[in-house]
Formats: C-alpha cells, sequence, structure tokens
C-alpha cells in the first residue's frame, strides 16, 4: 500500500531540490515513489503542478516502438513508428496516474502566496537513509497518509527536532 505524503516549502527552488534529492534516492533504490508532483502557488494567486514524468513523452515512446514492430508486419515500420508515437502521445496526455490534479490544485490553493509544495506517493522507502537527506531542507507537513507516530516522526526530522530514525 502507497502512502501520500505532501510538505510545503517557502519557495519553489527548495521544493524543487528536495524534488531532485528524491529522484537521487529513487536512483540509489533507497524510496520508490508512485507520484511526484511540485505544487507552486504563484504570487498571481495560479497553482501551477510541475509533473515529475510526462506521460504524453512515455506514452509515445510505447507507442513508436509498438507502432514500429506492427508496421515490420505490413513492411512500412516508419509511417507505423509516426501513427503509433502519435497515438501514443495522444493517449499519455489524456491518462492521469499517481495521486488527483484536483487534489493537489485544491492543496496548492492553500499554500502562502511564492510557496511551494512537493506531494509525493511513497510505495516503499527506507527511512534512514531517505529522512538525513531530505531533513536538511526543512519543510512542513501539509498532508499525509501516514499513522500518527510515522508522521510525527517525519515532521520532527524536517524541523530538526529529533535524530532521523
Amino acid at each position: 500500500m502507497s502512502n501520500l505524503i505532501a510538505i510545503a516549502y517557502p519557495d519553489l527552488g527548495t521544493a524543487r531540490t528536495v524534488a531532485a534529492e528524491l529522484g537521487q534516492l529513487t536512483k540509489e533504490r533507497s524510496i520508490v515513489l508512485e507520484d511526484m508532483v511540485v505544487i507552486e502557488h504563484r504570487p498571481d494567486g495560479k497553482v501551477k503542478l510541475h509533473q515529475a514524468a510526462s506521460t504524453a513523452g512515455v506514452g509515445a515512446a510505447g507507442g513508436a516502438l509498438w507502432g514500429g514492430l506492427i508496421g515490420l508486419i505490413f513492411l512500412a515500420p516508419l509511417l507505423g513508428m509516426a501513427v503509433g508515437a502519435a497515438a501514443g502521445g495522444a493517449a499519455g496526455a489524456l491518462s492521469d496516474v499517481g495521486v488527483d490534479d484536483r487534489f493537489m490544485k485544491d492543496l496548492g490553493a492553500k499554500l502562502q502566496s511564492g510557496g511551494a509544495a512537493i506531494v509525493v506517493l511513497v510505495r516503499q522507502s527506507t527511512p534512514d537513509k531517505v529522512l538525513p537527506r531530505i531533513s536538511q531542507y526543512g519543510g512542513e507537513v501539509i498532508q499525509s497518509s501516514l499513522d500518527s507516530e510515522a508522521e510525527t516522526r517525519l515532521q520532527e526530522a524536517l524541523s530538526g527536532q529529533a535524530a532521523p530514525a
């Protein structure tokens, strides 16, 4: 079962730095994320979602692969790749995976102007490796599906009140 965690930061730069750190931790296999989004509350009041991965790009790549293979059967692999990429890109752009966008926009509207948050859907993690790396950036847990004890430990680590465990 995955856990949803949203952490607010005072600015977009800090949230993006934490997102990059989580990306590195993913490569190191210290955390497995199903979704990661940076939410920006712009000074003009608009909320912008910065998705970690483009579903359109992934769909286009998959469509090109399958279109090319099907095109080989009909001796027109380039045409098959082009049609497959277009169809895959369109399907990817229309699909929504991970955390609901409406929920994230509502959450972003509650942030202070100029503030940002990172929302992650965590499938699995090694807290003793993850917490020391992200706690240096501070932050405030604003939404979580963690049990109250785990959420308290996370908030304490982020605020520097306790050693990460």
